[in-house]
């Protein structure tokens, strides 16, 4: 509601905004999903936008990696 965009556009645009992300590809059955995809383009999420989204959307690491988490010290993460 704060971007004025649905949520298929502000997903996207959160796609194409994330560092390891270099192509988004989408479908639409018909001229109203492509013309809602392509709202996704030509505007840009805030910083605060973006970390929510990130921190609502992160997956709790399978083990060992959960496990492993606790010892960054000893095992850097890599960067």
């Amino acid at each position: 509601e704060e971007t004025g965009k649905t949520h298929a556009q502000v997903g996207l645009n959160w796609l194409l905004q994330r560092p390891t992300v270099v192509s988004v590809i989408f479908g639409a059955r018909n001229e109203a999903q492509l013309r809602e995809n392509l709202g996704a383009v030509g505007w840009t999420l805030t910083p605060e936008q973006i970390a929510r989204l990130d921190a609502v959307s992160e997956v709790t690491p399978i083990y060992p990696y959960w496990h492993q988490r606790g010892f960054q010290e000893r095992n850097p993460l890599p960067v």
